[in-house]
């Protein structure tokens, strides 16, 4: 139950975010508007990193590199929603977005990547992001 408020929460919050992101592009360009993004969400993140302090700072030399570069993967979500939101608007943007963020969570799973455990692909499963695929080609139209 915690995990699906949270990814309510999140849900909400990467809606609000694009459209906000948007609307400062507007003002000072995509780059600028991610750079502006990524610096304050870094010093909260601090802030809140100096409140909590778990003493497991000394972890990150076990982390694979790969990991610890993944807060990359920000830049490329916070411009690429912003310029699809002024491209296709609001609802068309985060509607592919989030097919694209199912379909690629799926193959994860479906093929145990990352150190995800292996989920076998059930007809439901395959016939639901073909669903919402169809769905998003829909609203669309």
């Amino acid at each position: 139950m915690k995990g699906a408020l949270f990814s309510l929460l999140g849900g909400l919050c990467i809606t609000m975010q694009g459209i906000f992101n948007a609307r400062m592009s507007d003002e000072i360009g995509g780059w600028h508007t991610t750079s502006i993004v990524h610096l304050v969400a870094f010093s909260i993140s601090f802030l809140i990193y100096m409140k909590v302090r778990d003493k497991k700072g000394k972890s990150f030399k076990t982390v694979p590199f790969l990991y610890l570069i993944g807060g990359t993967f920000g830049v490329v979500v916070v411009f690429s929603e912003l310029t699809a939101i002024h491209m296709i608007g609001p609802a068309s943007a985060i509607a592919v977005l989030l097919v694209a963020q199912i379909g690629t969570a799926f193959v994860i799973e479906s093929k145990g990547l990352f150190g995800e455990k292996k989920v076998p692909v059930t007809f439901q499963q395959g016939l639901g992001i073909t669903m919402m695929l169809l769905g998003v080609i829909l609203f669309q139209l």
